[in-house]
């Protein structure tokens, strides 16, 4: 019995430890506006670490990580190769509900934050984010070798979609912190989701989630929502103003 009880005080000694900081987060802006000028915005994220309980004492130097999230996809890798001297889609790999939108900013690179099995466990940077991929029947994520994940990888950080960024992140105190999320002119629209995750001394103490939403407005929306709600009428209209204006156009340029 007093084993027992020792070990209930050591546990809840131990929670009490692990629970020493919380994160307060605000963001810039919430919601992000996609109009036909759109070239990007870049959104700032503000922070404080607090003592959690108020007596409890802090533990800095820390290190933090900020993962941003967009809307899920299935998205479609194809290999290449050249046939008779043509190029050709040789072989192809699925990617299942993978972030459309994925962004690792952090004050350091992640692998000197925490050992690389913590850093897996979490899914903490590019090459630990699960991306699970259609194999056969199967659906499962794969070595970080694998010739489809890398090749998905750098296609999506050409276009600025996926990106690991270890400067985006700025202590501007010991516990006050401001982090740059890029948002890239190619953004897709829906909802995000903002994790902020605290470490020291490789270790994660605390965490906090935000959200965003990035939404088409003005006439893109509407052409959007009409080619969504009335898809049969919207393809009527698109093929009659073809119509039009190559009939108009003869008409300008028809030559005596």
């Amino acid at each position: 019995m007093r084993r027992l009880l020792c070990t209930l005080i050591v546990l809840l000694c131990g929670l009490g430890s692990a629970a020493a900081e919380r994160l307060v987060v605000s963001l810039s802006n919430h919601r992000v506006a996609v109009t036909s000028s759109f070239v990007g915005e870049e959104l700032v994220l503000f922070g404080t670490i607090e003592p959690d309980p108020v007596t409890s004492p802090l533990r800095p130097p820390y290190d933090l990580v900020v993962t941003v999230t967009g809307p899920r996809q299935t998205l479609r890798t194809r290999r290449k190769q050249r046939v008779l001297g043509i190029w050709v889609n040789v072989d192809s790999r699925e990617f299942e509900r993978v972030p459309s939108y994925l962004a690792v900013l952090s004050n350091r690179p992640v692998n000197n934050i925490a050992n690389q099995d913590t850093l897996r466990r979490l899914q903490i940077g590019l090459d630990n984010f699960l991306l699970p991929q259609r194999i056969g029947s199967d659906v499962a994520d794969t070595v970080r070798e694998d010739p489809f994940r890398r090749s998905f990888l750098r296609l999506q950080t050409q276009q600025g979609l996926y990106r690991e960024s270890a400067t985006a992140v700025t202590f501007l105190t010991p516990t006050v912190f401001r982090a740059a999320i890029p948002m890239p002119a190619a953004v897709p629209t829906g909802s995000y989701g903002i994790e902020v995750e605290l470490f020291t001394g490789g270790n994660l103490v605390a965490r906090t989630n935000s959200a965003l939403d990035v939404i088409k407005t003005g006439f893109e929306q509407y052409v959007a929502d009409a080619a969504r709600d009335y898809g049969l009428l919207y393809g009527l209209a698109t093929a009659l103003m073809a119509l039009l204006i190559g009939w108009f156009a003869s008409v300008i340029f028809a030559r005596d």
